[in-house]
């Protein structure tokens, strides 16, 4: 699929603040079949907007807004190619990668509730069968709510309440994978659903011997398609939020988000 996204940040304060600075993991990544078209970030008002990879070779746009302000709007449209089934450009993992994606998070822990629940759906002998089965289960078991849980619930939080939404779905994924040592990473990105409900989404690579990398999406029960797109990858969400920043003065900040997703 060809698909537009428009992803506009607005911050607002309730006092004028000195100075903002903020990191964005917007931009598309332009790897696994997946090829990032074009990619404009702009700010009002306007600021030089800088650019780095960061370890897991996500693009990361940061800016420093040092003119006292009220209000600071983003920004960023994307133009992205999808292709119709996940295929990963290398299923090598180096032994940090390795590490990463077998270790324990704050999101994503190794606590006894999750080893229990990692545990007794597993397969042996079956990495892939293991994997699409705790897909399949935290789908069927998880209710989707939003408001049931926030952006610090951890994975073992959710998995206690039985709700929450894409972030904690993957988290669980996540920690019951890793504790079978089936190697994971967490995924940012955007789901096109033909205009409607259109947000940021988030689900789950997973490596196994017999397919090599496969992108697993717990919240629907599927395998990642041509209506997903990737924006980033990391140990779990705390490596991937699209926005991070902090912020000089004595005030509050709200921050409204608005995405949209078309077909091109």
């Amino acid at each position: 699929m060809q698909l537009k996204i428009q992803h506009t940040t607005t911050f607002t304060y309730d006092h004028l603040i000195s100075e903002a600075y903020t990191e964005m993991r917007l931009k598309p990544l332009d790897a696994d079949g997946q090829r990032c078209l074009s990619f404009r970030l702009t700010t009002e008002p306007h600021d030089t907007v800088l650019r780095y990879a960061d370890q897991f070779g996500n693009d990361v746009r940061h800016f420093d807004f040092i003119q006292p302000h009220q209000k600071l709007m983003v920004s960023a449209m994307s133009e992205v190619q999808t292709p119709d089934l996940y295929i990963a450009d290398s299923s090598s993992l180096s032994p940090l990668d390795e590490f990463n994606y077998l270790s324990p998070t704050d999101y994503a822990p190794h606590t006894p509730d999750l080893a229990a629940f990692s545990a007794s759906h597993k397969l042996f002998g079956n990495p892939t069968e293991s994997a699409l089965t705790l897909m399949r289960v935290i789908y069927e078991t998880l209710v989707y709510e939003k408001g049931a849980t926030d952006v610090k619930t951890t994975a073992d939080q959710a998995l206690t309440l039985g709700r929450g939404v894409c972030q904690d779905f993957s988290h669980i994924m996540l920690a019951a994978c890793r504790l079978q040592n089936i190697p994971a990473r967490y995924v940012s990105g955007y789901l096109y659903n033909n205009g409607y409900d259109t947000a940021s989404h988030a689900w789950v690579d997973v490596l196994v011997p017999e397919r090599g990398w496969i992108s697993l999406d717990p919240t629907h029960n599927t395998e990642q398609t041509g209506q997903y797109v990737r924006v980033a990858v990391g140990r779990d969400y705390a490596d991937v939020p699209p926005t991070r920043g902090i912020f000089k003065g004595n005030a509050k900040e709200k921050m409204d988000v608005e995405v949209s997703v078309n077909a091109s």
